[in-house]
């Protein structure tokens, strides 16, 4: 929610259709960059998100917090989190993932990158 919640776009009005919108975005993206790219959510919308080129998860219990945690768990879990970059503005969430190993990459220039129109289309 932190990519999201980058641009006051009235996302908090219908957070379902604003994750839909963010995969979309991420899906479009991920597909020129040939990287892994995963987005983890607190909990899942009530429409079913798919994608068959980013992995999308979701907090194993929906709380406050909830998607860092799992966050965290996951680039503690990898054995490479020097080659994880973790997507936010959140400070703690920062120093919990800078500190793994993993870097960081500002949520508001990310979107920017991702929300580009694709030149090969036209």
């Amino acid at each position: 929610m932190n990519v999201i919640g980058s641009r006051p776009d009235g996302w908090w009005k219908d957070r379902g259709r604003a994750m839909i919108a963010l995969v979309d975005s991420l899906d479009r993206w991920a597909s020129s960059q040939g990287d892994e790219v995963m987005v983890v959510f607190e909990r899942p919308p009530s429409t079913a998100i798919t994608s068959s080129v980013i992995e999308i998860a979701y907090a194993p219990k929906a709380a406050a917090n909830s998607a860092d945690d799992e966050i965290v768990r996951r680039v503690q879990a990898d054995t490479r989190p020097r080659d994880i970059r973790v997507v936010t503005s959140d400070k703690r969430l920062i120093d919990r993932v800078a500190s793994l190993g993993a870097s960081v990459h500002p949520a508001a220039s990310f979107r920017d990158l991702i929300d580009k129109p694709d030149p090969r289309v036209s």
